[in-house]
């Protein structure tokens, strides 16, 4: 009975954290070629240059730092939502989550190796791995009833509805 009424948590969960992998995914690239476009290429050089020379703990240090000044930023966006200035609070608020994004995948791409060479840490990488392997088994029935529902194929209620507002849409179409 309390697994059937936590699975809903559950693929929320795993839902926020496809959403959260998936942006980490785009913004690697994105991250990529706006490194080849900058001069941060020799940026990225001299980081590495200096993480090589350090030992693992304080690269764990050289990672965990340049997120620390997007938090009051992301702070800045929940007090812009809580006085109802939703377009420039929402704005905020997503800019500093992609900038961290994209500023933890830059930093993790130089100093992954280094973090990799403490257990712990490995083992937690490895796990994300795995949590993320379990959210997208959790998440793909229902990526997948979802299209079944798109598709309206099926009897039931939803494709019916979903039939009918096509046919409606055609008809629009057509009588342009």
């Amino acid at each position: 009975m309390l697994r059937r009424l936590l699975q809903p948590v559950w693929v929320l969960l795993a839902i926020i954290f496809l959403i959260e992998a998936w942006l980490w995914d785009h913004c690697e690239p994105v991250v990529a070629r706006v490194v080849a476009l900058i001069p941060l290429a020799r940026v990225k050089q001299w980081l590495a240059d200096r993480v090589d020379a350090l030992s693992p703990a304080m690269t764990l240090i050289v990672f965990a730092v340049p997120i620390i000044p997007l938090f009051p930023l992301k702070l800045i966006g929940l007090w812009l939502l809580t006085h109802e200035y939703w377009l420039t609070g929402v704005s905020t608020f997503l800019f500093a989550k992609m900038l961290g994004v994209g500023v933890t995948a830059f930093v993790f791409d130089v100093t992954r190796d280094k973090l990799l060479e403490m257990h712990w840490f490995e083992r937690l990488y490895e796990r994300v791995l795995r949590l993320r392997a379990k959210a997208t088994e959790i998440v793909e029935p229902v990526k997948q009833r979802i299209r079944e529902l798109l598709k309206g194929n099926g009897e039931g209620w939803s494709s019916r509805t979903l039939r009918l507002i096509q046919r409606f849409r055609k008809s629009v179409h057509e009588a342009r």
